[in-house]
Protein backbone atom coordinates (compact mmCIF):
# COMPACT_ATOMS: atom_id res chain seq x y z
CA UNK A 1 0.00 0.00 0.00
CA UNK A 2 1.65 3.20 -1.19
CA UNK A 3 1.04 6.81 -0.29
CA UNK A 4 -0.12 8.50 2.89
CA UNK A 5 -2.37 6.35 5.04
CA UNK A 6 -5.65 7.50 6.54
CA UNK A 7 -7.86 5.95 9.22
CA UNK A 8 -10.03 4.53 6.42
CA UNK A 9 -7.15 2.25 5.44
CA UNK A 10 -7.69 0.46 8.75
CA UNK A 11 -11.46 0.13 8.40
CA UNK A 12 -13.22 -3.15 7.58
CA UNK A 13 -16.55 -3.86 5.91
CA UNK A 14 -17.79 -5.66 9.03
CA UNK A 15 -20.77 -3.81 10.52
CA UNK A 16 -20.51 -2.98 14.21
CA UNK A 17 -23.07 -4.31 16.68
CA UNK A 18 -22.02 -2.05 19.55
CA UNK A 19 -24.87 -0.05 21.06
CA UNK A 20 -25.22 3.48 19.64
CA UNK A 21 -23.11 5.77 21.82
CA UNK A 22 -20.86 3.02 23.19
CA UNK A 23 -17.46 4.34 24.24
CA UNK A 24 -15.74 1.59 22.25
CA UNK A 25 -16.48 3.50 19.05
CA UNK A 26 -14.16 6.24 20.29
CA UNK A 27 -11.44 3.71 21.07
CA UNK A 28 -11.66 2.17 17.59
CA UNK A 29 -11.58 5.59 15.93
CA UNK A 30 -8.56 6.69 17.95
CA UNK A 31 -6.76 3.42 17.23
CA UNK A 32 -7.24 3.74 13.47
CA UNK A 33 -6.06 7.35 13.54
CA UNK A 34 -3.02 6.50 15.65
CA UNK A 35 -1.91 3.71 13.32
CA UNK A 36 -2.37 5.90 10.26
CA UNK A 37 -0.45 8.81 11.80
CA UNK A 38 2.40 6.46 12.74
CA UNK A 39 2.56 5.28 9.14
CA UNK A 40 1.84 1.66 10.00
CA UNK A 41 0.65 -0.67 7.25
CA UNK A 42 -2.26 -3.06 7.96
CA UNK A 43 -0.01 -5.98 6.97
CA UNK A 44 2.45 -5.00 9.69
CA UNK A 45 -0.10 -4.95 12.52
CA UNK A 46 -1.35 -7.95 14.52
CA UNK A 47 -4.41 -7.30 16.67
CA UNK A 48 -5.53 -9.78 19.34
CA UNK A 49 -8.71 -9.36 21.38
CA UNK A 50 -10.59 -11.21 24.09
CA UNK A 51 -14.25 -11.72 24.95
CA UNK A 52 -16.94 -9.16 25.71
CA UNK A 53 -18.25 -6.12 23.85
CA UNK A 54 -14.70 -4.82 23.56
CA UNK A 55 -13.46 -8.14 22.16
CA UNK A 56 -15.32 -7.54 18.89
CA UNK A 57 -13.00 -4.65 18.10
CA UNK A 58 -10.54 -6.94 16.29
CA UNK A 59 -13.19 -7.51 13.62
CA UNK A 60 -13.41 -3.79 12.91
CA UNK A 61 -9.69 -3.08 12.39
CA UNK A 62 -8.07 -3.97 9.06
CA UNK A 63 -4.98 -5.90 10.12
CA UNK A 64 -4.01 -9.43 11.05
CA UNK A 65 -6.59 -10.23 13.71
CA UNK A 66 -7.29 -12.95 16.25
CA UNK A 67 -10.44 -13.02 18.39
CA UNK A 68 -9.49 -15.33 21.23
CA UNK A 69 -11.13 -16.85 24.28
CA UNK A 70 -11.98 -15.10 27.52
CA UNK A 71 -8.97 -13.62 29.33
CA UNK A 72 -6.36 -15.10 26.99
CA UNK A 73 -5.54 -12.21 24.64
CA UNK A 74 -2.17 -11.44 26.24
CA UNK A 75 -0.51 -14.87 26.01
CA UNK A 76 -1.59 -15.13 22.37
CA UNK A 77 -0.29 -11.64 21.61
CA UNK A 78 2.99 -12.42 23.39
CA UNK A 79 3.44 -15.53 21.26
CA UNK A 80 2.79 -13.54 18.11
CA UNK A 81 5.45 -11.00 19.07
CA UNK A 82 7.99 -13.69 19.91
CA UNK A 83 7.34 -15.43 16.60
CA UNK A 84 7.59 -12.25 14.51
CA UNK A 85 9.41 -9.31 16.11
CA UNK A 86 8.69 -7.06 13.15
CA UNK A 87 4.94 -6.93 13.74
CA UNK A 88 3.31 -4.14 15.70
CA UNK A 89 1.33 -6.23 18.17
CA UNK A 90 -1.71 -4.79 19.94
CA UNK A 91 -4.02 -6.60 22.35
CA UNK A 92 -7.39 -5.30 23.48
CA UNK A 93 -10.11 -6.25 25.92
CA UNK A 94 -12.39 -4.99 28.63
CA UNK A 95 -12.06 -4.64 32.39
CA UNK A 96 -13.71 -8.02 32.86
CA UNK A 97 -11.58 -9.78 30.26
CA UNK A 98 -8.32 -8.28 31.52
CA UNK A 99 -8.81 -7.83 35.26
CA UNK A 100 -10.98 -10.86 36.10
CA UNK A 101 -10.38 -14.15 34.29
CA UNK A 102 -7.34 -12.66 32.55
CA UNK A 103 -5.78 -11.11 35.67
CA UNK A 104 -3.07 -13.74 36.00
CA UNK A 105 -2.00 -13.32 32.38
CA UNK A 106 -2.11 -9.54 32.83
CA UNK A 107 0.34 -9.50 35.74
CA UNK A 108 2.76 -11.90 34.06
CA UNK A 109 2.68 -9.96 30.80
CA UNK A 110 3.59 -6.84 32.78
CA UNK A 111 6.59 -8.44 34.45
CA UNK A 112 7.78 -10.10 31.21
CA UNK A 113 7.65 -6.79 29.33
CA UNK A 114 7.05 -7.96 25.75
CA UNK A 115 7.19 -5.14 23.20
CA UNK A 116 3.48 -4.71 22.56
CA UNK A 117 0.50 -2.56 23.54
CA UNK A 118 -2.54 -3.53 25.62
CA UNK A 119 -5.71 -1.42 25.44
CA UNK A 120 -8.19 -2.00 28.27
CA UNK A 121 -11.66 -0.59 27.64
CA UNK A 122 -13.09 0.03 31.10
CA UNK A 123 -16.87 0.49 31.34
CA UNK A 124 -17.11 -0.74 34.95
CA UNK A 125 -19.73 -3.35 34.07
CA UNK A 126 -20.21 -6.57 32.10
CA UNK A 127 -22.03 -5.05 29.15
CA UNK A 128 -22.22 -8.15 26.94
CA UNK A 129 -23.96 -10.29 29.55
CA UNK A 130 -26.58 -7.82 30.75
CA UNK A 131 -24.73 -5.49 33.09
CA UNK A 132 -23.41 -7.46 36.04
CA UNK A 133 -20.77 -5.85 38.26
CA UNK A 134 -17.20 -6.17 36.94
CA UNK A 135 -13.77 -6.02 38.65
CA UNK A 136 -13.78 -2.21 38.36
CA UNK A 137 -17.39 -1.61 39.48
CA UNK A 138 -17.67 0.55 42.57
CA UNK A 139 -18.76 -1.00 45.86
CA UNK A 140 -22.52 -0.67 46.08
CA UNK A 141 -23.10 -0.80 42.30
CA UNK A 142 -26.63 -2.19 41.87
CA UNK A 143 -27.23 -4.80 39.15
CA UNK A 144 -29.61 -7.67 38.44
CA UNK A 145 -27.19 -10.06 40.14
CA UNK A 146 -26.31 -7.69 42.99
CA UNK A 147 -29.67 -6.05 43.84
CA UNK A 148 -28.35 -5.05 47.26
CA UNK A 149 -25.24 -3.48 45.77
CA UNK A 150 -21.89 -4.91 44.71
CA UNK A 151 -20.14 -6.09 47.93
CA UNK A 152 -16.64 -6.12 46.44
CA UNK A 153 -13.98 -3.41 46.25
CA UNK A 154 -12.92 -2.34 42.72
CA UNK A 155 -9.56 -3.35 41.27
CA UNK A 156 -7.07 -0.62 40.40
CA UNK A 157 -5.56 -2.21 37.30
CA UNK A 158 -2.91 0.41 36.62
CA UNK A 159 -1.67 0.46 40.21
CA UNK A 160 -1.50 -3.33 40.13
CA UNK A 161 0.56 -3.14 36.93
CA UNK A 162 2.87 -0.52 38.41
CA UNK A 163 3.58 -2.76 41.39
CA UNK A 164 4.33 -5.64 39.00
CA UNK A 165 6.98 -3.66 37.11
CA UNK A 166 5.11 -1.87 34.33
CA UNK A 167 7.15 0.27 31.94
CA UNK A 168 4.33 2.35 30.39
CA UNK A 169 0.99 3.26 31.94
CA UNK A 170 -1.57 5.65 30.53
CA UNK A 171 -5.27 6.34 30.88
CA UNK A 172 -7.57 8.01 28.37
CA UNK A 173 -11.26 8.81 27.93
CA UNK A 174 -13.15 7.79 24.79
CA UNK A 175 -14.87 11.20 24.66
CA UNK A 176 -11.47 12.93 24.31
CA UNK A 177 -10.43 11.56 20.89
CA UNK A 178 -7.43 13.77 20.16
CA UNK A 179 -5.80 13.07 23.51
CA UNK A 180 -6.56 9.35 23.14
CA UNK A 181 -4.88 9.23 19.72
CA UNK A 182 -1.71 10.70 21.21
CA UNK A 183 -1.74 8.24 24.12
CA UNK A 184 -2.10 5.25 21.79
CA UNK A 185 0.68 6.56 19.54
CA UNK A 186 3.00 6.98 22.52
CA UNK A 187 2.13 3.48 23.73
CA UNK A 188 2.83 1.86 20.37
CA UNK A 189 6.14 3.71 20.04
CA UNK A 190 7.21 2.66 23.55
CA UNK A 191 9.65 -0.25 23.56
CA UNK A 192 8.16 -2.63 26.08
CA UNK A 193 4.74 -3.58 27.41
CA UNK A 194 2.53 -0.49 27.26
CA UNK A 195 -0.93 -0.30 28.83
CA UNK A 196 -3.59 2.22 27.87
CA UNK A 197 -6.68 1.99 30.05
CA UNK A 198 -9.59 3.83 28.42
CA UNK A 199 -12.69 4.96 30.30
CA UNK A 200 -15.30 3.75 27.81
CA UNK A 201 -18.87 4.26 29.08
CA UNK A 202 -21.54 1.59 28.66
CA UNK A 203 -24.63 3.56 27.65
CA UNK A 204 -27.00 0.61 28.01
CA UNK A 205 -26.34 -0.83 31.47
CA UNK A 206 -24.12 1.50 33.48
CA UNK A 207 -26.25 4.51 34.33
CA UNK A 208 -23.81 5.70 37.01
CA UNK A 209 -20.46 6.03 35.21
CA UNK A 210 -21.81 7.95 32.23
CA UNK A 211 -20.09 10.38 29.85
CA UNK A 212 -21.28 13.24 32.05
CA UNK A 213 -19.97 11.49 35.17
CA UNK A 214 -16.53 10.95 33.66
CA UNK A 215 -16.30 14.52 32.40
CA UNK A 216 -16.83 15.69 35.98
CA UNK A 217 -14.50 13.10 37.49
CA UNK A 218 -11.29 13.13 35.44
CA UNK A 219 -8.28 15.43 35.21
CA UNK A 220 -5.13 15.62 33.07
CA UNK A 221 -1.95 14.72 34.97
CA UNK A 222 0.29 16.76 32.66
CA UNK A 223 -1.71 19.89 33.45
CA UNK A 224 -1.27 19.09 37.14
CA UNK A 225 2.53 19.01 36.76
CA UNK A 226 2.93 15.24 37.13
CA UNK A 227 6.34 13.73 36.29
CA UNK A 228 5.73 10.38 34.49
CA UNK A 229 9.29 9.24 35.18
CA UNK A 230 8.70 9.30 38.96
CA UNK A 231 7.41 5.88 40.06
CA UNK A 232 6.46 7.03 43.56
CA UNK A 233 4.56 9.96 42.13
CA UNK A 234 2.76 7.56 39.77
CA UNK A 235 1.70 5.44 42.74
CA UNK A 236 0.42 8.51 44.55
CA UNK A 237 -1.54 9.64 41.49
CA UNK A 238 -3.10 6.23 40.95
CA UNK A 239 -3.97 5.62 44.61
CA UNK A 240 -5.31 9.06 45.45
CA UNK A 241 -9.04 9.32 46.14
CA UNK A 242 -11.10 11.65 44.00
CA UNK A 243 -10.89 12.35 40.30
CA UNK A 244 -9.35 9.84 37.89
CA UNK A 245 -6.00 10.81 36.34
CA UNK A 246 -5.73 10.89 32.54
CA UNK A 247 -2.56 11.00 30.44
CA UNK A 248 0.79 9.24 30.64
CA UNK A 249 1.11 8.24 34.29
CA UNK A 250 4.36 6.30 34.22
CA UNK A 251 7.07 5.61 31.65
CA UNK A 252 10.45 3.95 32.02
CA UNK A 253 12.59 1.45 30.14
CA UNK A 254 14.06 -1.98 30.78
CA UNK A 255 14.96 -4.91 28.48
CA UNK A 256 12.05 -6.56 26.68
CA UNK A 257 11.09 -10.21 26.79
CA UNK A 258 12.33 -10.70 23.25
CA UNK A 259 15.74 -9.27 24.05
CA UNK A 260 16.19 -11.36 27.19
CA UNK A 261 14.63 -14.66 26.12
CA UNK A 262 15.58 -14.95 22.46
CA UNK A 263 18.72 -12.84 22.22
CA UNK A 264 20.14 -13.60 18.75
CA UNK A 265 17.88 -16.58 18.03
CA UNK A 266 16.07 -16.53 14.69
CA UNK A 267 12.34 -15.74 15.11
CA UNK A 268 9.99 -18.58 14.16
CA UNK A 269 8.68 -16.65 11.17
CA UNK A 270 12.18 -16.65 9.64
CA UNK A 271 13.16 -20.21 10.59
CA UNK A 272 13.92 -22.67 7.82
CA UNK A 273 11.45 -25.54 8.01
CA UNK A 274 13.25 -27.54 5.31
CA UNK A 275 11.65 -30.06 2.96
CA UNK A 276 11.15 -32.91 5.42
CA UNK A 277 7.38 -33.05 5.13
CA UNK A 278 7.20 -36.42 6.86
CA UNK A 279 8.98 -34.98 9.88
CA UNK A 280 6.70 -31.96 9.84
CA UNK A 281 3.63 -34.20 9.72
CA UNK A 282 4.97 -36.20 12.67
CA UNK A 283 5.44 -32.97 14.63
CA UNK A 284 1.87 -31.94 13.84
CA UNK A 285 0.57 -35.33 14.95
CA UNK A 286 2.34 -34.99 18.28
CA UNK A 287 0.32 -31.87 19.06
CA UNK A 288 -3.12 -33.15 18.00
Amino acid sequence: MAGVLTPKDFATATPSWWCPGCGDFGVLSALKSALAELGKQPKDVAFVSGIGCSGKISGYLHSYAFHGVHGRALPVATAVKLANHELTVIAAGGDGDGYAIGAGHFIHAVRRNPDMTYIVMDNQTYGLTKGQSSPTSQTGYVTGTSPNGNPEAPINGLALALAAGATFLARGFSAQPKALVELIKAAIEHKGFSIVEVESPCVTYNKINTYAWFKDNVYNVAEAGHDPSDRNAAFNVLMAEGKLPLGIIYRTSRPTLEELALKSAVPVVKAELGSDLAGFAKLQEAFR
